[in-house]
């Protein structure tokens, strides 16, 4: 039993669908529980034909936002789910349904394995003071709750073992795995999307929230173009700080070019010279692994396990925060088409070996298991402890 609070465009829904696409439906029995997606998001795979479309079962009051009479809600439909379906493991991914449905798995009665997967974490960029603390707090707690916590990263499993979250042996590393359509040719790619064939050209892929930092990239953008006129950029994406960005770059406009969400990123990475990530704080950004599935080197912010997706001055570039520094890597990039088509190649190379669709699935299904192995050890020797107490 599968639980994600809601399947909006982002890594999360894409592992969750190569997983359950691909899984050996001879051995597991998986079924998919989530909420839905609010206004300012893009449900995934909302341009696949209905009959095409991960079967979800659909949790009432589960969602992003925090409301407490609809999480009791939740709470108490995943209780009735789990009772219903009597699962091995529980697999939870994101914080608030690893929240809910760790706490579920324990009130059912079941028994089931407990399995929570970071994605990322919130303890940089999201919260501070007070509401951090809770944060760090209740991750502690479900944490103990947990046979299993799955980390996508090095890093990431590292961050939440130095803020107490957990044992360090609960802990598993299972990297992304990615599989992106067809490649278009780089001019097919501009044309589709209107863009002159001869221009530099800088995408961003994702969401534009807080966390993403969307102001430092019109703030580097501005210094891009400072060092590289005529340079476009073009970004793929959507979200609550759209309007924010749209006043920053206001005095550039003419060298954005605001695609909103797209199914076929492939496309974008494609036109692209450079793929730009500007976050204060990221798990295991996909947009950076599907980029370099197409051969297009990035630049981004060194946080999280971004470092174990680029390998700085060999897949791609990293740097600080300040956008003058981000844009000096840019600009090397868009000055050095050689350097550029290197780091490319390399890092096509190395995300198609390194974050495979497959590779990702057979790791998984190794943790699954294990962790009902684990199960019924635990049930055998309840058993005799219970006879021998009689």
């Amino acid at each position: 039993m599968e639980i994600i609070a809601r399947l909006n465009v982002g890594g999360p829904a894409t592992q969750i669908t190569g997983l359950s696409e691909r899984l050996d439906r001879r051995e597991f029995d998986h079924r998919l529980y989530a909420g839905q997606v609010e206004g300012d998001e893009a449900a995934h795979g909302e341009d696949v034909p209905a009959a095409e479309r991960l079967p979800v079962h659909r949790i009432p009051g589960l969602g992003r936002t925090v409301r407490p009479g609809d999480d009791l809600r939740a709470l108490a439909h995943l209780v009735g789910a789990m009772r219903r379906f009597r699962p091995h493991v529980v697999h939870t991914r994101t914080a608030k349904a690893g929240a809910l449905g760790r706490v579920a798995a324990c009130a059912s009665g079941v028994g089931p394995a407990r399995m929570h997967t970071f994605h990322g974490h919130l303890l940089h960029g999201y919260f501070t003071g007070a509401r951090r603390s809770a944060y760090v707090r209740s991750e502690r707690v479900l944490a103990s709750l947990s046979h299993r916590l799955v980390a996508v990263g090095e890093q990431v499993r590292d961050d939440l073992l130095d803020a107490g979250i957990g044992r360090r042996e609960q802990y598993s590393v299972v990297p992304p795995g990615v599989r992106i359509g067809p490649v278009p040719g780089r001019r097919e790619a501009r044309l589709a999307l209107g863009l002159p064939l001869d221009a530099p050209v800088v995408a961003y892929v994702g969401r534009l929230t807080r966390v993403k930092r969307p102001d430092r990239l019109a703030a580097t953008a501005r210094a891009v173009l400072d060092r590289v006129p005529g340079c476009r950029f073009v970004v793929c994406g959507g979200g609550s700080l759209l309007g924010e960005l749209e006043r920053d770059i206001a005095p550039f406009r003419a060298s954005f070019d605001l695609l909103g969400w797209r199914s076929d990123t492939e496309t974008v990475y494609s036109a692209a010279d450079v793929v730009l990530l500007t976050s204060d704080n990221e798990g295991m950004p996909l947009t950076l692994v599907e980029a370099g599935m197409t051969g297009t080197p990035v630049v981004s912010t060194r946080v999280g396990s971004v470092a174990e997706i680029v390998k700085d001055g060999e897949t791609g570039l990293l740097a600080g925060t300040g956008p003058d520094e981000l844009a000096a890597q840019v600009a090397r990039l868009l000055t050095d088409p050689c350097l550029a088509r290197l780091l490319g190649e390399a890092a096509r190379a190395w995300t198609t070996a390194s974050f495979s669709v497959e590779r990702l699935v057979a790791d998984t299904e190794s943790l699954y298991r294990s962790l009902h192995r684990r199960r019924r050890a635990g049930r055998r020797l309840r058993t005799r402890t219970a006879r021998g107490a009689r």
